[in-house]
């Protein structure tokens, strides 16, 4: 059966799948709502699956920046749309997790449960301060890259993307990237996102990550207070960032447990 689909605030809505809950799917840098096969086939026998590309990230369609602001009206709109009378579950990577937080953190009531993926405090200062010097300069040199990507645009722009996306292994489709999505890396360092709220989840929560990378997108003390925390849970994974792309069916498992539980 082909999927639903809704246009809000010029976005396309896919929504697939039969069940009392829904969960909301977002995905981050250099992907499409296309990072989530795997867990709609996996859920949409249980779940109403929505996910979404987001603005800016088609490279079919015009460049388009989106504030912090914006993108949390965005999400707002797509969930009351699918889900107006009961708050839904987040499923969350890369900047769609720092995005989904932004969300969870001004509209508590719409939220009822989140699965964060490889993304925890990024903006806190025990993060900074758990990082090493080296692992610093790694992150500044990866995201000014693509940042300045995103400022010169174009044909060099879209090199010095796919040129970052084989370095950092990512395994999505290379037709699909361009340099219009560099810019919540060009935001993050003009200041754009400095705004955000340090996330503390007010629902159950489920933290997975991958170990095998050069440095961890959380800091040791938040995922030691999350696993204790009521409802909520950390999984580690042997993968990289993309943990559902990299072993699919156990991410799949280790998620549908969760939820069931």
């Amino acid at each position: 059966m082909a999927p639903q689909q809704l246009i809000v605030d010029g976005v396309e809505v896919f929504i697939e799948g039969e069940g009392p809950q829904t969960v909301v799917m977002i995905h981050g840098w250099p992907d499409t709502h296309r990072l989530w096969d795997a867990q709609v086939a996996w859920l949409k026998g249980r779940y109403r699956c929505v996910r979404f590309t987001l603005p800016g990230f088609d490279t079919a369609q015009p460049a388009r920046l989106a504030s912090l602001v914006q993108m949390v009206d965005l999400f707002k709109a797509i969930v009351d749309r699918v889900s107006p009378g009961q708050p839904v579950t987040l499923l969350l990577h890369d900047w769609g997790a720092m995005f989904g937080y932004e969300f969870a953190a001004q509209h508590p009531d719409r939220v009822a449960r989140i699965i964060g993926v490889d993304i925890g405090d990024t903006n806190s200062g025990a993060y900074l301060k758990s990082l090493t010097p080296k692992a610093k300069l790694m992150i500044a040199a990866y995201q000014v890259w693509l940042a300045m990507a995103w400022k010169l645009g174009g044909r060099l722009g879209d090199r010095m993307t796919r040129f970052m996306v084989r370095t950092l292994r990512c395994r999505t489709d290379p037709a699909l990237i361009g340099w219009q999505m560099n810019y919540p890396y060009y935001l993050q360092w003009t200041g754009g996102y400095r705004a955000a709220a340090r996330f503390v989840p007010q629902c159950p929560m489920l933290y997975v990550y991958g170990r095998r990378k050069p440095f961890l997108f959380h800091s040791p003390q938040w995922v030691q207070q999350l696993a204790t925390l009521p409802g909520c849970a950390v999984r580690e994974f042997k993968t990289g960032h993309w943990v559902m792309v990299e072993q699919p069916e156990a991410f799949n498992q280790c998620m549908g447990d969760w939820l069931a539980g």
